[in-house]
């Protein structure tokens, strides 16, 4: 799982990367956060399809979703991109299942949208798609703010998901582990974004708008990338966890 691509460098580094990673460790899925790759905000049809080339096998995505008006009704047109499940009602899909394994979407309500629950919506899914399409793997992309939300989901679904993998802070954090009842967790994965900026955009600009509280376009900053991503090993027997490790690179 790689973490939130940040517009054309996060995309280059990506492209740059993922193969080698693929064949060194033997990956069978790659699942990576698509919505900030537009620019920083959103994601398109051309960007999703240039992640789609590099490697990348399943998108998710975040309340950035719709930044980009033309991805709109793309979602419903077979493009392995998901968006929130917990959305009520809107264009899309929340999760799919590819080869045995369930990838879904949720979103966290702490200093974020109020959506629909996202903890009832994960077990609602999980038991409507256990019963129908029987997959031995469970992974999660949480896309919330709050550390604590993050970790109560991981709690909530330990031994009913394989894996809950928090995004969105777009800041690494460094307790991954694997919870007693088999779920690999980590709070966030970080992203594929320039080192030198304040979570992938210039920093100058950032800076401009906490001193100044007036608004000011976030252009994504340049320079090295380092590309965040944790790697799992799941029992497709059990759909346990096994281990889950980062893997950080840096690009130039």
């Amino acid at each position: 799982m790689i973490g939130d691509i940040i517009g054309k460098p996060g995309r280059q580094a990506v492209r740059r990367i993922l193969p080698d990673l693929r064949r060194e460790h033997r990956i069978d899925l790659v699942i990576a956060n698509g919505e900030n790759t537009a620019g920083g905000f959103g994601i398109t049809t051309d960007t999703a399809a240039e992640l789609l080339e590099s490697g990348v096998d399943i998108l998710t995505s975040g309340n950035h979703i719709w930044d980009q008006k033309e991805i709109i009704p793309a979602l419903d047109q077979g493009l392995p991109l998901l968006r929130p499940a917990n959305y009520p009602g809107a264009p899309g899909r929340g999760y799919l299942v590819r080869d045995g394994v369930m990838v879904m979407n949720l979103m966290g309500r702490v200093f974020m949208q109020p959506l629909d629950c996202p903890f009832r919506t994960a077990a609602q899914l999980i038991e409507e798609v256990r019963g129908a399409e029987a997959p031995s793997v469970i992974f999660v992309d949480f896309h919330a703010e709050a550390t604590s939300e993050k970790q109560a989901m991981g709690w909530y679904l330990d031994g009913r998901a394989s894996a809950v993998v928090g995004t969105h802070t777009h800041v690494g954090t460094v307790d991954t582990r694997i919870l007693p009842k088999g779920t690999a967790f980590v709070t966030d994965v970080g992203m594929a974004g320039p080192v030198n900026s304040v979570i992938g955009s210039d920093s100058g600009a950032v800076l401009e708008r906490f001193l100044t509280g007036l608004p000011q376009r976030l252009p994504v900053a340049e320079g090295p990338v380092m590309v965040n991503s944790v790697m799992i090993d799941v029992d497709t027997q059990t759909g346990k966890a096994l281990a889950i490790q980062r893997l950080d690179r840096m690009v130039n």
